[in-house]
């Protein structure tokens, strides 16, 4: 979705200043959501996907003005609500309405439950690749309202396949239906000019990781005319 969440490329927001030796949490309520998203997660309810959809629909005014982990909370009370775990009220009250009715990730349990987790890597034979490194592609001018890992900045343009890196998960559907399609994922080269124009650096070069849905030929001869 085109949301507040995809900032690359926009400008005014000042620089990213790293934090040398940062923690890895710098306050224990951002511990609490973390270890409560992930416990949460392994009812199988959504999957990781989702949750991002989830944090993407957090209102633009309120996501630029709260933390990272402000994020994580909103995107898991909003799980709990729409998956029928808790109600408005409950999270409004912080108290339960009815009887709890959820098995609970004991901590003796937490090092077989991540060791289980499934990568969302698939076998390389369920889908045959579209492309092929060095092959010139275009990306789709794509405006979904539900989740895409296609950046706005990088959408109708015209890059150059770097590397197949096999077959994943297709985010784009896990996130809408749950579905596990299978679909090649593409490091697509795109020239700095290409994406920016005359102020991109002559010299630079930016990689997208693109799934094969996002791509077409590069058609020199397209509506859009003639692409670097």
């Amino acid at each position: 979705m085109n949301g507040i969440h995809d900032l690359g490329g926009m400008h005014g927001l000042g620089p990213v200043d790293a934090e040398p030796n940062e923690p890895v949490f710098h306050h224990e309520w951002e511990r609490r959501v973390f270890a409560l998203t992930m416990a949460a997660g392994f009812l199988g309810r959504w999957n990781i996907d989702m949750g991002r959809y989830a944090r993407e629909q957090m209102p633009p005014a309120e996501y630029l003005a709260t933390t990272y982990y402000d994020h994580w909370l909103f995107g898991l009370e909003r799980l709990l609500v729409d998956k029928g775990l808790v109600t408005a009220r409950e999270l409004a009250t912080m108290r339960a309405q009815g009887p709890g009715a959820l098995k609970a990730l004991s901590p003796a349990d937490v090092p077989r439950a991540l060791r289980n987790r499934r990568a969302a890597r698939m076998d390389d034979e369920l889908a045959a690749p579209r492309f092929k490194a060095g092959n010139r592609v275009r990306t789709k001018n794509l405006n979904p309202t539900t989740h895409t890992r296609l950046p706005r900045y990088a959408r109708d343009k015209v890059g150059a396949i770097d590397r197949d890196h096999g077959v994943f998960i297709f985010a784009d559907a896990h996130a809408a239906t749950g579905e596990k399609v299978p679909q090649h994922c593409y490091s697509v080269r795109f020239e700095a000019a290409e994406l920016w124009g005359p102020d991109g650096g002559r010299r630079d070069a930016v990689y997208v990781d693109c799934f094969e849905p996002y791509l077409e030929p590069a058609d020199d001869a397209s509506r859009n005319g003639p692409r670097r």
